[in-house]
């Protein structure tokens, strides 16, 4: 039933795909720079601020008491030097569920309206929490060195958000604050002091396929290297193609990401908070408090950044720009897809039914739909009281057991439903999975699901592309091997889900268990969008179904053979069939 030229001839686009891929390498853009030094920064007045600021409020939880009055008290500091302050109240939600925040913007009018915004959160999951906070007090002693009478190009805002523990509320309602204003760029401050370093320090990720523009990112990390002397900690191409494989992130840039805006990260701790009692560093604050304030005068006397966000790789120093993985994703599929096409023809010339198989298969992704329908559900309703809308630090959500036993006791319920039918299914299209029809539905489904991510987001279409071009030749009759490598093959298909889940855990420190409720809480809270999760629980059930042809091995010989009981078409039955005859032999 497969021909394997046609599979042959799609390939042939891939090479001169390969060819522009390569030429389409560009130089990165150089960074924005400047020669005046930060020397206005004082890291100890930093630090006093500090201590004042987490002795008054040692718990601080978004949306709490404390959390409002230190938002009064940074609203009246910020008038204190000179900047026009505003508070507007916005609904989030947060690691104590919905809740009212506080959002705190200090202006400073420049001579051009294009604005540089420098952003701090002031809550914290937990109490005391000094490296967290230090950010807010870092972004007061901005206040003071930039404030009157001191004039910058560029227009300042400098704003105060809660719900960065987790959630990232504030950075939300920023962005919506910030749609239709001309914004250079965006630093959000995160713990500055922290004393143990994690890298990247400069974190450019989006909760979207996006990342902060290129020329940004190195604009901060060369500020960086001057005041300090530490590296930024650029990711390799594979943790950069992963994280937009699986977008994500806990910094409070992701949503200002999103909303297109070129927005950046600058924490010692790296992307995820650090813990309540992690200690802080004078000098790290001075280092880091200089590196902000460089940073903001070469962004100021600097040309505007493009407000670019695409998934672009950086690999060796040279970009390669979005649309070409793209591309050359997007032809892999070409072969298969000229392979199966062929193959369904010939189906239905046989006669071979096809529209059961796909019913079978799409019927097997009906655990895993359900199970995501129960999550999403629990984060609607409310019973699950914590369902940020992005992604938050496991610590800060404790797993709730009852969710999970929930979402899986829905999933195996749904699995026992629809065993029946898939029988009557499998039944009324001739009983046997190993059946030519069979390989021929599943692969029509698995290409389709692979088409639709594509559209979306190529790097998790990338995930099943191997499995596309090894199951058209495991699982056809003709080609089916054995049932043991059949089963290796099947688990070999699993191994780049398999490894970026595991690369997603040892990046955010999760065991199984938290990997899992992350995932769940990703659901309920909406980060995933309900296509994502159809597509992918679709693509589950394609995998059970593939596994299922797999078990059935190869076909047995003589299972194809027809046992002749009379002479007819089948069999040769002219002059000589029954012997020689007289008047044949030779006289």
């Amino acid at each position: 039933m497969l021909e394997p030229r046609f599979y042959r001839v799609g390939l042939l686009p891939v090479a001169l795909v390969l060819v522009v891929v390569a030429f389409s390498l560009q130089e990165p853009p150089r960074s924005v720079r400047t020669t005046l030094a930060a020397d206005a920064f004082s890291g100890s007045r930093a630090m006093a601020s500090l201590d004042r600021l987490a002795d008054a409020y040692p718990v601080r939880r978004p949306g709490d008491v404390a959390d409002d009055q230190l938002a009064e008290r940074i609203a009246g500091d910020l008038r204190g030097t000179g900047f026009a302050v505003r508070t507007s109240t916005h609904e989030g939600r947060t690691i104590e569920g919905t809740r009212d925040l506080q959002l705190v913007i200090g202006e400073r009018t420049g001579t051009s309206s294009q604005r540089i915004v420098v952003v701090a959160h002031r809550d914290a999951a937990g109490p005391g929490s000094r490296a967290e906070l230090s950010g807010t007090a870092a972004l007061l002693e901005l206040a003071r060195v930039v404030g009157a009478p001191r004039r910058t190009s560029r227009t300042l805002m400098l704003v105060s958000t809660s719900g960065g523990s987790g959630g990232a509320a504030g950075a939300m309602a920023l962005a919506d604050e910030l749609k239709g204003q001309d914004v250079a760029a965006v630093l959000v401050l995160g713990a500055v002091a922290a004393e143990e370093l994690r890298r990247p320090l400069v974190v450019p990720w989006s909760n979207d396929v996006g990342i902060a523009p290129l020329q940004l990112r190195r604009t901060v990390e060369t500020a960086l290297r001057a005041e300090t002397g530490l590296n930024g900690g650029e990711p390799r191409a594979l943790s950069q193609t992963g994280r937009y494989a699986v977008p994500g992130t806990l910094g409070e840039q992701g949503p200002l990401v999103d909303a297109g805006l070129p927005a950046v990260l600058l924490s010692a701790s790296g992307e995820a908070p650090p813990a309540a009692d992690a200690p802080v560093s004078p000098a790290r604050m001075q280092g880091m408090g200089r590196t902000v304030l460089r940073a903001i005068t070469a962004l100021d006397n600097g040309p505007a950044i493009r407000a670019q966000t695409t998934p672009d790789v950086v690999i060796q120093g040279k970009v390669v720009p979005a649309w070409a993985p793209r591309l050359l994703l997007g032809i892999l599929l070409l072969p298969v897809l000229l392979a199966l096409i062929d193959a369904f023809a010939r189906a239905r010339r046989n006669r071979i039914a096809i529209g059961p198989w796909l019913t079978w298969t799409v019927l097997a992704a009906v655990p895993f739909v359900v199970a995501a329908v129960v999550a999403r559900f629990l984060g609607l309703t409310g019973l699950l009281p914590v369902a940020p809308a992005a992604p938050a630090p496991i610590a800060t959500v404790p797993v709730s057991v009852g969710a999970l036993v929930a979402v899986v006791l829905a999933g195996v319920l749904a699995a026992v439903a629809v065993r029946l039918p898939r029988k009557r299914v499998v039944k009324r299209a001739g009983g046997d999975p190993a059946a030519p029809g069979a390989a021929v539905g599943l692969m029509l489904v698995l290409w389709a699901v692979t088409f639709a991510l594509w559209i979306g987001n190529p790097y998790s279409a990338a995930l099943l592309i191997p499995a596309l071009h090894v199951w058209l030749f495991a699982l056809l009759p003709e080609y089916r091997p054995p049932r043991a490598w059949g089963m290796v093959l099947c688990v070999v298909l699993l191994i780049p889900a398999l490894a970026l889940g595991t690369w997603v855990a040892a990046t955010f420190g999760l065991d199984p268990v938290d990997l899992a409720w992350t995932a769940l809480l990703s659901i309920a809270g909406g980060h995933a969008s309900p296509l994502s999760w159809l597509l992918w629980s679709v693509a589950a059930g394609a995998a059970v179904s593939g596994v299922a042809i797999a078990w059935r091995g190869r076909a047995r010989a003589g299972d194809d053979d027809v046992e002749i009981t009379m002479r007819g078409p089948v069999s040769y039955a002219g002059p000589g069939s029954l012997g020689g005859v007289e008047s044949a032999l030779r006289r």
